[in-house]
């Protein structure tokens, strides 16, 4: 059940409407997402690129206003190693080791994501 854990308070983060209702099984899995065309969060690239990542705490429903961090660091996440960089890919947002996607940022431990973003 990965959960943010430490938030840059002023800069760490935004706040956007969502595009699509959170599936059923999709709680507590970070995604890499970016804005549609109308300003709202989708998985993957979207129209903006991969601009953070999302972790849906609850079953949310369409325009529902969610937290997407840049800056931060993300806990108790499962089938990691640590030590490596991590990278969210531009068709559905999944988190991985391939360096196809846009950096999200590295691992401390095995189970802890510090997220850093690059901004253009």
């Amino acid at each position: 059940m990965a959960r943010y854990d430490k938030y840059e308070p002023f800069s760490g983060g935004f706040r956007a409407p969502l595009a699509a209702a959170t599936l059923a099984g999709a709680q507590f899995t970070p995604v890499g997402v970016g804005l549609d065309t109308s300003g709202r969060v989708v998985a993957g690239a979207g129209n903006t690129g991969v601009l953070g990542v999302y972790i849906p705490h609850a079953l949310r429903a369409v325009g529902d206003i969610v937290d997407v961090m840049t800056d931060g660091e993300i806990v108790e996440m499962t089938g990691l190693t640590a030590g490596t960089t991590y990278y969210a890919a531009a068709a559905d947002g999944a988190i991985s080791t391939t360096n196809t996607g846009k950096k999200l940022g590295a691992t401390v431990e095995s189970t802890r994501l510090v997220v850093r973003v690059g901004r253009a």
